[in-house]
């Protein structure tokens, strides 16, 4: 279990580090970011898939009409996420982003009663209305939708319910998301190419190694998180969950000066409330249940 916590801690930090590494490729479009992070994602799996010796496996489950049309679906969303993402923080609204990511959990609760009929105890509706009024508050004080934010939390919390009902493991599932956006992410960066407004290869050594790191960055805290996800209690992940958006937050205000209002503390304050109340009542209720102890072999 232990291990299993590092592997989750790994996954968080560098989630959470995220902004710092695509503001060092500021200078390059957003598109062309998502484009190479597609590219190098898939090399990255491939390479795993090549090591472990599993690509039987990967065509015998994953190479089929149903599958293909599932995670096609999942690839479109977390490619919009991943772009959505890229944009807004190298367009210095990290702290938005963070937002977008406290927010995804309850979504995510939300998407569940809605489409896969889940019910919520009484009291776990009130966490869900006061982040609703904390996004309502948010919107007067930008004076505008905190689209930013919303569009992060509803790309990726529909992506987490394409993923719910889709059977492949982690690293084949990301292999044929990346698959199927490869081939509209070559034809973009080769036309970045043709029309000489590519980045790669004409920006020097240091920002071609961080695109191609792009695809590092992207895979690797993801199997950190699935051998996490094998290792320890989900109530363990879902609490250390908070630490990437924490610390991207905490990177935009301190590291990159982004203004943080009294006003906008009020608004995420709301929402900070509604995520500690949310949590608190499940460790409370979960905590009164009696602890069955498995039977031998289960």
């Amino acid at each position: 279990m232990k291990r299993g916590v590092w592997f989750a801690l790994g996954a968080y930090l560098t989630w959470g580090l995220f902004p710092i590494y695509w503001q060092l490729l500021k200078h390059v479009p957003a598109l062309e970011l998502l484009s190479h992070r597609i590219i190098w994602s898939l090399a990255s799996l491939a390479i795993v898939i090549s090591l472990a010796r599993q690509w039987g496996d990967f065509r015998a489950l994953a190479l089929n009409r149903k599958m293909l049309g599932l995670y096609s679906i999942a690839g479109a969303l977390i490619g919009v996420n991943w772009l959505i993402y890229v944009w807004a923080v190298n367009s210095d609204f990290i702290v938005e982003t963070s937002l977008g990511y406290f927010i995804n959990p309850l979504l995510s609760v939300l998407l569940g009663v809605i489409f896969f009929r889940e019910r919520l105890r009484p009291f776990q509706w009130f966490p869900v209305g006061l982040a609703a009024a904390g996004v309502v508050y948010l919107t007067s004080v930008y004076g505008r939708l905190p689209w930013i934010a919303l569009s992060l939390a509803f790309s990726f919390g529909f992506y987490g319910m394409v993923k719910k009902m889709a059977p492949l493991s982690s690293m084949f599932g990301l292999t044929l998301e990346t698959g199927v956006l490869l081939l509209p992410a070559l034809g973009y960066l080769l036309y970045m190419e043709f029309t000489g407004q590519a980045s790669f290869l004409h920006t020097g050594l240091p920002s071609d190694a961080l695109m191609v790191g792009a695809g590092l960055v992207t895979t690797i805290p993801l199997l950190m998180f699935a051998s996490a996800a094998r290792a320890i209690p989900l109530s363990a992940l879902g609490i250390m969950q908070y630490i990437a958006p924490t610390l991207q937050f905490l990177i935009g205000v301190l590291v990159f000066k982004e203004p943080f209002t009294p006003t906008m503390a009020i608004g995420f304050g709301i929402v900070w409330v509604a995520l500690a109340l949310f949590w608190g009542e499940g460790f409370y209720n979960n905590s009164r249940k009696p602890v069955i102890e498995p039977l031998p072999g289960g």
